[in-house]
């Protein structure tokens, strides 16, 4: 599969109209097909069963320099696995030459839950993920909470989850002064999905940081909190 036969199957479910709705709602210039995300997932599943890993990372990355929407959706879900041993380490690189790129909310949220596969199969990427939350870009710095989001929703962490749990709230601390809406709206779930395994941690959070968050970030994060 390269990545031209894998643009001509894309092209065949094109919807014109829903291209231009697509384009108006994401608000970023450039190509969209208008293929719904269900209709994507035909396709990389299919290019799964016939692409072996190497090949499939290179198709992956191919789909994403073409900054087609559905194809950098599609790039994001080759990615998307618990295990993708022995190219680990080429699939993370490739997520973290991504991420710098994010201008939007839907590929950037596809991208981190590939990622997530990653940084639990390997908890010390947190290191790097540390790095995004000083970037200039939102999207980067909002990634940081989204890809980490699997160590708030564990029921029975180790310690060295608990302490990623502590480390990501640290970097949602310093998030909790800065007014964009996505980066409060990701504080926001983090805190939430928190709330549902570990009250304690989410009910300290906001008790130390609430009063900073703006007001629809302070309701969702402690939408399950007595």
């Amino acid at each position: 599969m390269i990545v031209h036969d894998a643009l001509a199957q894309l092209q065949t479910q094109a919807d014109p109209q829903r291209a231009i709705e697509a384009a108006a709602y994401h608000k970023v210039d450039r190509r969209y097909l208008g293929l719904r995300v269900p209709q994507v997932e035909e396709f990389t599943d299919a290019w799964r069963a016939e692409c072996d890993l190497p090949q499939r990372i290179q198709l992956a990355a191919d789909l994403w320099d073409t900054n087609i929407h559905e194809a950098r959706v599609a790039a994001a879900k080759l990615l998307t696995q618990a295990r993708i041993r022995p190219e680990d380490e080429t699939a993370w690189a490739l997520i973290c030459d991504w991420v710098p790129q994010f201008d939007a909310w839907a590929i950037a949220d596809h991208v981190c839950i590939a990622g997530q596969k990653r940084v639990v199969a390997d908890p010390s990427r947190i290191a790097t993920v540390e790095e995004w939350t000083n970037s200039p870009n939102m999207w980067q710095r909002r990634a940081a909470l989204v890809i980490t989001l699997p160590f708030a929703k564990q029921n029975f962490p180790k310690p060295f989850e608990m302490e990623i749990r502590d480390r990501v709230l640290g970097w949602a601390a310093l998030y909790a002064d800065d007014k964009d809406w996505f980066i409060q709206k990701a504080v926001a779930w983090w805190v939430r999905d928190l709330s549902k395994h570990d009250t304690l941690r989410a009910n300290g959070f906001l008790a130390m940081h609430g009063d900073r968050l703006r007001s629809f970030a302070r309701k969702e994060a402690g939408q399950y909190l007595g």
